[in-house]
């Protein structure tokens, strides 16, 4: 069920915390952790995962798109978007990000 290159992962944040994560880790600092921990979780199953952020998407019309939505709906930020589903704003659950990520077949070792 897992796709050769992995489920994609999209970390969608700024280099300014949002307003109301003043005491959170940043948007970059969530996207390494969450990096790390899924490597760490998921030994040996690729998943892709990448950065956006939303003041400077890359070129790619649903990234832009999903960028200008996380700031007109005033989302918090980082915002953690797996295979389309929004799995994670603000301050991102690692329960939640595995438990998508095993609906996907990602299994534990």
């Amino acid at each position: 069920m897992i796709q050769e290159q992995g489920v994609e992962i999209i970390i969608y944040g700024a280099e300014q915390l949002c307003p109301s994560c003043v005491n959170l880790p940043s948007s970059k600092e969530t996207y390494e952790w969450l990096d790390a921990a899924i490597g760490r979780k998921f030994p040996n199953q690729s998943f892709k995962i990448s950065y956006v952020d939303i003041f400077n998407p890359p070129s790619e019309k649903e990234k832009q798109d999903f960028s200008v939505k996380v700031i007109k709906e005033e989302m918090f930020y980082p915002v953690v978007v797996i295979e389309g589903k929004i799995v994670g704003e603000g301050n991102p659950r690692l329960k939640t990000i595995f438990s998508e990520l095993q609906k996907h077949g990602y299994k534990e070792d």
